[in-house]
């Protein structure tokens, strides 16, 4: 019936006016292409014209009546640029990449990847070469590492221009100053760069040579010999011991478990903690001895290398047998690099190596990431150059281009050049520095380390949070709360009657455990249900406990005893049985915690395999049960059952467990099920009903068995609930399974109908979605308050985070805490990892590294909101003090008659950027709008940091139209008011502008610290104290004139007052529009700072 249902709503009798309008549609066409289209539109051929079908992508196609293909407007309909303005627009940027792309890929041509033969323990007999196995995470080697990092710092338009500049300086009629004034500061960011990439390379390369260097057991006609990871070969018999990384993609060919399967942790790989069972060939696994490997003739077939790592296809060959064995592969026989070994110890083939494991595919490489602030500060630098370039200009021209001009202009060009400040990039650096220290001493997120120090702006910016939700959002651990039995409940303050009630019916002599006649009628009934023969107490509540101690998937494992290094060649390991000894190992936290939970009232799961389980019963009596069926927990049916028989008796028992929606219509009708769920799930519990029917042979036999395997939707959408990411009256839209074009389509305009509903999609399903309509799904996802995406691929994560990159242009985040999150966290602009149970490999790939996910709240509130401000503010007062001093500049070449001659001399340059002025403009870094605990409760506060209004060309603009009126002020002022003293004005104009720029600090703090304070009265005093020792630079031009700087003469009242002035007149007005906007339009933080 689904496939039936029309595409779109319709009105009443549509369908059949929809089917007119269609043949309307197509016989329009006329005699071309479309005319045989009516009588073949079905709708499973729609794949085939779905061009001329777009999607609905607002909502007057709702609305409308005509609401179907041909009238639906579509998403992609936009008018393209052409010619010289798409050339402009970016399209110089892309023919550049592209070519560039083309350049690598002629240079670098990548092997064709083919399915192999793989012989057993015969690498020599490989057709063709492979790959070394070895990790490689570096970003250059020795001959790139230089010109690599130097590409990088210049390939912004700040770094190049200050290259330039500095190399100007060596041609002698350039020359308007000293070298170290130019090279001094730039040397500076470069030695500082060079060492940070030299540490992190070099830690790179150690960490890539402890994990090639791993020794592992490779099986040869000769015995064991031991090789280094990296030495490994496709073809090599390896042995990986319990505990141990598995080195390359394998195939299972022995393990020391009887049973023949092993559990292999992946967290590494998908992130998910549940321990996978694997299978090994069961022809190998026969075999009597170890060494019996190199006795036969048998070869793996294996597919080409590919990224996905839930699938394989392959088979195995005996060929010395009569006949050939051939035995069929599939993803449980194998065993994938960086997953490790849980049980036993396991012996395996390897298939593929290095570059060509699941592992590596599906891990990106590095890239330098940039901050959207130093992008921002780049396209300011460069309208800083345009201006500085129409100043030169101006200049020469009223000059009259008379003499050598162009010599003139470029001199002009150096003189102006502090409208770029060479000490920006020098100050952006040390803040960058400084946030990341104090995002480490934060005693609130104790153990965050900040890996990537050239970014931390970027977490007050962020749209889009990506996280990864195995262990991330939850930290897997679940603890067996209460018991409801219908007329009795039990929680943690009475489980010790559990127990006691368990003990005694193991202690009634001659008791039955399940209490029911085998041959009677079989009830279908919930563990507490009313029986049609009254039990006792002690009866319902070991029923209950024994049916929780039966359905699951949980394995018992036991470690190795100490000591014991099996003499044998391939022996079981000997093992220590006892209680103390004993962990559990499920595909869920649930499953372990209902298992632990039976253990505490005396039913105990000891022994586990494939075709039985055993239970220890409080007096020590040892219970069989043989494994029939099982049937997995799936999203679609929302529980999972098993049938078992009791060797002791051997009665058939099916029980199941689920959801209660889905258990409630299953089990016997009552009264109490739905009240008392719907009271605990109130309570923030997850509830579970169980149930158990008993089987006689007959029914058993007429069972139709149904495998199904779970894709975790239902899984996703608890936890999405569970977290709050999406409320619990928000709708929810699960994406239905799609296989091709047509199922998407419709798929994707059922979603569309959707308002403010969140989504949850598998990760085939968005396989599908985005190659064929990439585009509509990003537009439909981003207008959801929340989208789950479930059972993604390591390279799926990276793709959804560069997609919304792509498509919005916005800043995203990924959070992750294992190796399959490595790829996504790279992706994103900004990376962060949790070091929790899946260990440190996402945390060290990523930008930061916190310790707990709640961490990030004050990460991103607090630290991302202060680093965005403090460096928008830094970087623009930096321009406004090179700014300042290119307009005092301008005005005295304008009054010299538009002379090229320097204002301000060698070290009152450097003295200006530095130790004049440089530790009150740093101290911005100590600054904030709001209070720490403001910001964390009110999180609407950060919504405003994401519009980058802090650092735009209208903040911008307005700092040069501060820098064009003070600089105009104190020139000048300094011109008009010391008409009698011109041979002071050097002196006189320079007291001023250090005076202004102080205030100007002080102007735009807005919290106090005592280390403000004091910057600011130690410059002053540095500049004070330095006036005895630098009278000779305050001349006018290169020559000195004697000394300049009288002391008699600025110690005077009417020296002091006329500077005083002109610091006035170029601050007040200022001070003035600051009160009266904070008055008038106050900012959304000073609101909650008052």
């Amino acid at each position: 019936m689904a496939d039936q249902i029309p595409l779109y709503p319709v009105r009443s009798g549509a369908v059949a006016a929809a089917s007119h309008r269609r043949a309307a549609y197509y016989s329009a066409a006329g005699p071309g292409p479309g005319a045989d289209r009516r009588g073949r539109y079905q709708l499973e051929d729609e794949s085939a014209h779905l061009d001329e079908m777009p999607l609905m992508m607002s909502e007057e196609g709702f609305e409308n009546d005509e609401s179907d293909y041909h009238t639906l407007p579509r998403a992609r309909i936009t008018r393209r640029k052409r010619g010289l303005e798409w050339f402009v627009c970016g399209g110089w940027k892309f023919l550049c990449t592209s070519c560039c792309d083309w350049l690598i890929n002629v240079c670098q041509r990548k092997k064709e990847l083919k399915a192999r033969t793989v012989w057993l323990g015969c690498p020599e007999k490989c057709e063709e070469k492979h790959p070394r196995n070895s990790i490689k995470n570096q970003k250059y080697n020795v001959f790139t590492f230089i010109p690599g990092v130097l590409y990088e710092q210049f390939k912004f338009f700040l770094n190049l221009y200050f290259l330039v500049v500095s190399c100007s300086q060596f041609v002698p009629a350039l020359k308007i100053g000293y070298l170290y004034t130019y090279w001094a500061p730039l040397g500076f960011v470069l030695a500082v760069t060079i060492a940070r990439e030299v540490i992190d390379e070099f830690r790179r390369f150690q960490r890539d040579k402890e994990m090639n260097s791993q020794l592992y057991s490779k099986l040869t006609v000769r015995g064991k010999v031991q090789v280094k990871s990296s030495d490994i070969q496709v073809g090599d018999l390896i042995i990986v011991e319990k505990n141990q990384r598995i080195p390359s993609d394998m195939v299972f060919l022995r393990t020391s478990e009887k049973a023949g399967s092993c559990f292999i942790r992946t967290d590494q790989l998908d992130g998910e903690t549940d321990w996978k069972l694997k299978v090994a060939v069961s022809c190998t696994q026969r075999l009597p001895a170890l060494g019996d490997l190199f006795s036969i003739s048998a070869y793996v077939y294996a597919q080409k290398p590919q990224l996905d790592i839930h699938s394989f296809e392959g088979t195995f060959t005996r060929e010395d047998s009569d006949p050939p064995v051939h035995e069929s592969l599939s993803i449980e026989n194998t065993l994938w690099a960086s997953t490790v070994v849980a049980s036993g110890t396991v012996i395996g083939v390897v298939i593929y190596t290095g570059k060509e494991t699941r592992s590596v595919m599906n891990t990106s490489n590095p890239k330098n990431k940039v901050g959207l602030l130093d992008l921002e500060l780049n396209q300011l630098t460069k309208a800083l150059f345009l201006a500085l370039v129409v100043l030169s200009v101006v200049m020469v021209t009223l000059q009259g281009f008379a003499g050598p001009w162009y010599r003139n202009l470029f001199r002009f060009l150096l003189l102006f050049s502090y409208i770029i400040p060479i000490s920006l990039r020098v100050n952006l650096d040390m803040g960058k520095a400084a946030y990341g220290w104090m995002i480490m001493k934060d005693e609130n997120i104790p153990g965050t380390v900040v890996r990537t120090s050239t970014i931390p702006e970027e977490l007050g910016r962020l749209v889009y949070l990506l996280t990864d939700k195995t262990g991330t959002l939850t930290q897997n651990e679940m603890v067996f709360k209460r018991l409801h039995l219908g007329t009795v409940s039990y929680g943690t303050d009475t489980m010790d009657e559990i127990q006691s009630h368990v003990l005694n019916s193991y202690l009634q002599v001659h008791s039955q455990p399940s209490g029911h006649n085998p041959s009677s009628a079989p009830l279908k009934r919930t563990q507490s249900s009313t029986p049609k023969v009254k039990k006792s107490v002690s009866s319902r509540i070991h029923e209950a406990v024994k049916a929780i101690a039966l359905c699951h998937n949980v394995t018992p494992v036991y470690e190795a005893r100490a000591g014991i290094t099996g003499e044998t060649e391939f022996a079981e390991a000997d093992q220590d049985f006892s209680d103390e000894n004993r962990t559990y190992q499920a595909s869920s936290p649930d499953e372990v915690a209902l298992v632990r939970w039976t253990e505490s009232v005396g039913l105990t799961l000891v022994s586990r395999d494939l075709a039985s389980m055993q239970l220890k019963t409080p007096t020590g009596q040892i219970l069989t049960y043989c494994i029939l069926q099982m049937f997995p927990f799936t999203s679609e049916s929302k529980r999972m059952g098993i049938i078992v028989r009791d060797e002791s008796t051997a009665e058939i028992t099916f029980y199941m467990k689920g959801a209660d929606v889905a258990m409630s219509t299953i089990v016997q009708y009552n009264d109490w099920l739905e009240e008392e769920c719907g009271n605990m799930a109130r309570e923030g519990l997850r509830t579970l009903v169980v149930a158990k029917r008993t089987l006689t042979e007959e029914q058993y036999q007429d069972f139709e068995i149904w495998m199904l395997t779970g894709d975790k939707l239902e899984t996703a959408t608890c936890i999405a609930k569970s977290s709050h990411l999406v409320s619990r009256t928000q709708d929810i839209h699960i994406f239905r399974p799609v296989t091709n074009r047509g199922e998407a389509h419709l798929e994707l305009n059922a979603f569309r109908r959707k308002h403010d509903c969140a989504l949850v999609i598998s990760g085939d399903s968005l396989e599908v979605c985005l190659r064929y309509y990439e585009h509509e799904l990003v537009e439909l996802a981003c207008q959801c308050p929340a989208v789950v995406c479930c059972r993604c691929s390591p390279t799926q994560k990276a793709h959804i985070v560069t997609l919304l990159r792509q498509h919005t242009r916005k800043r995203t985040c990924a959070i992750g805490d294992g190796g399959n999150d490595v790829s996504m966290i790279q992706a994103a602009d900004c990376g962060i990892g949790i070091e929790g149970k899946e260990g440190k490999q996402a945390s060290l790939a990523a930008d930061f590294s916190i310790t707990q996910f709640r961490h990030i709240g004050r990460l991103l509130m607090v630290h991302g909101r202060n680093s965005y401000k403090r460096s928008a503010a830094l970087g623009q007062f930096v321009m406004h003090r090179g700014l300042i001093i290119s307009t005092m500049q301008a005005v005295f070449s304008s009054v010299f008659y538009f002379a090229s001659v320097p204002l301000y001399q060698g070290f009152l340059m450097v003295g200006y950027a530095t130790i004049y002025t440089m530790f009150p403009v740093f101290s911005l870094v100590l600054d904030q709008d709001v209070k720490p605990e403001m910001a964390i409760l009110y999180p609407e506060l950060y919504k405003d940091l994401t519009k980058g209004r802090s650092l735009s060309f209208k903040t911008f603009l307005i700092w040069v139209l501060i820098s064009i009126y003070q600089g105009g002020i104190l020139m000048y002022g300094a011109l008009l008011l010391f008409e009698a003293e011109f041979v002071h004005v050097v002196a006189i104009s320079f007291t001023a502008l250090i005076l202004t720029e102080l205030l100007m600090v002080a102007l735009t703090i807005r919290t106090w610290h005592w280390l403000m304070v004091v910057a600011e009265f130690l410059s002053l005093g540095c500049y004070v104290a330095s006036l005895a020792f630098l009278n000779e630079y305050f001349g006018i031009g290169r020559v000195s004139f004697g000394a300049f700087l009288d002391v008699a003469f600025i110690t005077t009242v009417t020296f002091l007052w006329k500077v005083s002035a002109i610091t006035v007149v170029s601050c007040l007005p200022l001070y003035v529009l600051k009160y009266l906007k904070r008055k008038l339009s106050p900012p959304s933080y000073s609101k909650l700072s008052s």
